[in-house]
């Protein structure tokens, strides 16, 4: 059963955007080209190497939550319980977030184990009809903000259980999904994956895509028997209609499908300028203003933040005179709230609500401060427009996709520097990552706002008012390393 949201519904207008640039035939297209049949031809080698992935996954989340915590002088490559946590979150997680920007979702469609578990189950399950409330396109956004938050309150990071119950848990609920909803079919990856959002927008900057060749598949020769193939896309994508690289898992079964679809270059601007713009999902804004950028930031701040210790001291003072003792002791296990209080890590609930407060607060005013200065940016080229707003919120995706690689990444050089390794020029690199992208989103806003009117002086106006959005969104992030907020 295919699936095609509104957005995959929108009519393209021939004089909207122009196609993207396809650059002069060379061997590098015809690499690519072939490159893409080959996907599609050895289907049977990636299944096998998904199996793979598979039990190396299983292997790292579960062996460590069945093994005894590390205790003293203990190493990434001496205990396998550190190594595991390195591999997961020190290396797994923040490189795949550059592969998308780099390949898009081939992470997606060619190794990631809950994909491949999730359209297994689907293979032999009871492939019923998918429900609306499945499809409601807020669940990328509501996944990743309760994640983040669950994942902040149980110190995923650190410990070996809550991975398992966070990890695990979200594999298991894949493989449900597969079994009821869906033949053959990712229905899990599409809809309710708690990174799928995130994926979706960093895979909008890949270099690499599946374009369509609409004209060459409308008139492909039928075959025997009068009727066309049919294609079996498993995370649910129009492929006739695709424009971007947001939803594609880029596993290449449809390359050269009907000799209209093949993998190829483009600019890493084109999707956000020229396609993005017709495709407008307020959701999406959300997850980019106040998730990525908002919760995001606040789930790597709160442990060092004077703002937080601030809340929790002035509410603790309070409880004591109320002669209120147990929301300070730690008394809830460790699958709702951090205890180990043989490592002396504990949360209280109070702890755990100041957290909520600290992270909310600051995605609240994170979100509307960035929102304010798109509103300005929106203005600026005419009549209000909620479409060319939720435009210039994507222009904001290289700024988004750069903090959280450097969160998770920070977790990488906490792990070596505990083991001695220190990594020179880690703050030069960061601030050129930032820097850099800053100005990628800043002129992706200014190639936004060309397309949105022609007056010179309202394109530089809105161009300032996006320039504040970035400015805003790079100083969250900076301010994790040099404390400039």
């Amino acid at each position: 059963m295919a699936v095609v949201s509104a957005a995959d519904r929108v009519p393209v207008r021939p004089d909207a955007a122009p196609k993207p640039s396809a650059p002069p035939q060379s061997g590098v297209d015809a690499a690519l080209a072939r490159l893409g049949i080959w996907l599609r031809d050895h289907q049977t080698i990636i299944r096998r190497l998904q199996w793979g992935v598979v039990g190396v996954y299983v292997a790292l989340l579960v062996i460590p939550a069945i093994l005894p915590l590390p205790q003293g002088a203990v190493h990434i490559w001496s205990n396998f319980t550190l190594f595991a946590q390195f591999m997961f979150w020190g290396i797994w997680w923040p490189f795949v977030l550059v592969s998308m920007v780099l390949v898009g979702r081939l992470w997606c469609g060619l190794l990631c184990p809950e994909g491949s578990l999730s359209e297994r189950a689907a293979e032999h399950g009871r492939g019923g009809a998918i429900p609306g409330w499945v499809q409601w396109k807020g669940w990328p956004f509501v996944a990743f903000v309760l994640t983040t938050i669950y994942g902040q309150m149980t110190s995923v990071y650190q410990y070996p259980r809550p991975a398992l119950l966070v990890l695990g848990g979200s594999t298991l609920a894949a493989i449900g999904v597969g079994y009821l909803w869906g033949r053959n079919k990712r229905v899990w990856c599409r809809f309710l994956c708690p990174v799928t959002g995130v994926f979706n927008v960093l895979a909008k900057l890949a270099p690499l895509h599946y374009r369509v060749d609409r004209e060459t598949w409308a008139h492909a020769p039928k075959a025997r028997g009068g009727v066309h193939p049919v294609l079996n896309c498993a995370p649910l994508v129009p492929v006739r209609a695709m424009r971007g690289a947001g939803t594609c898992h880029m596993c290449g079964r449809c390359s050269d499908f009907r000799g209209a679809v093949t993998l190829a270059r483009r600019s890493p601007n084109h999707e956000i300028v020229h396609v993005a713009g017709d495709m407008t999902n307020p959701w999406q804004s959300a997850l980019i203003l106040f998730g990525m950028i908002g919760v995001a930031s606040a789930a790597f701040h709160w442990g060092s933040s004077a703002v937080y210790v601030a809340i929790r001291q002035a509410l603790a003072d309070r409880l004591a005179e109320w002669g209120l003792i147990w929301p300070m002791e730690p008394v809830l296990p460790w699958f709702i709230l951090t205890n180990y209080p043989d490592f002396n890590d504990t949360m209280t609930p109070l702890d755990g609500l100041v957290l909520l407060i600290y992270i909310g607060g600051m995605a609240l005013a994170v979100g509307l401060a960035l929102s304010l200065c798109l509103a300005l940016a929106t203005r600026a080229c005419g009549a209000w427009s909620w479409p060319r707003f939720h435009h210039f919120a994507q222009g904001l995706i290289p700024v988004a996709g750069c903090g959280v690689f450097l969160g998770l990444s920070g977790i990488t050089l906490t792990m070596l520097k505990a083991d001695g390794i220190v990594l020179p020029f880690v703050s030069l690199l960061r601030a050129a990552l930032l820097i850099g992208a800053a100005l990628w989103a800043l002129w992706l806003g200014w190639s936004i706002a060309r397309t949105k009117t022609a007056a010179p002086a309202r394109r530089f106006v809105a161009t300032l008012a996006f320039a504040g959005a970035t400015t805003l969104g790079s100083l969250v992030w900076a301010s994790l390393y040099w404390k400039m907020i």
